[in-house]
């Protein structure tokens, strides 16, 4: 609180950054050092889990079934809390390029071709390739064997989460 109270009185002179989500050169984002660690991202997708998908289990579980004895028994109520998870995912990711995940550690989904953030169409291709890599060893283990850092739905979609400047 004190460093505000600082920047507030003017004892300290907060930098302006020049280059925030700008890209100056015709060069990739991901070029110039701004791809996002894979912990970072793993930290968003735990955070996303808790502040997305948990709210989706407890009304699906308590509310609209009977208890946790009929969610677990049933597989259709397993696909429609997948479903509204991945659906709101995707309107993050259309609308701002960034879950609550991605925007508590500072992370960006851009498309490679715009440098922009992905329309809907890619979007939801990109989560059903986040499905169908979620249940490949191939799509869990190869950001640690790329130097870009980029999973399986990243290399298919072609896009990037990139880490924003502070």
């Amino acid at each position: 609180m004190s460093r505000w109270r600082d920047v507030k009185k003017g004892k300290i002179v907060e930098k302006k950054s020049t280059n925030k989500k700008k890209n100056s050169t015709n060069e990739p984002l991901e070029s110039q050092n701004n791809i996002a660690s894979i912990p970072d991202r793993i930290k968003a997708f735990i955070t996303d889990m808790f502040m997305i998908m948990m709210p989706i289990m407890y009304i699906t579980t308590y509310i609209i079934m009977d208890g946790k004895d009929s969610f677990q028994g049933s597989d259709m109520a397993h696909w429609i809390t997948m479903a509204v998870y991945g659906a709101i995912t995707v309107l993050f990711w259309s609308l701002k390029g960034q879950t609550p995940g991605f925007k508590a550690y500072s992370l960006l989904l851009i498309d490679d071709h715009t440098q922009q953030k992905p329309t809907i169409g890619l979007s939801i291709a990109r989560y059903v390739m986040f499905i169908l890599s979620a249940v490949t060893i191939v799509g869990f283990l190869l950001p640690f064997f790329r130097k870009d850092k980029k999973t399986l739905q990243d290399v298919l979609m072609k896009t990037s989460v990139i880490k924003l400047d502070d």
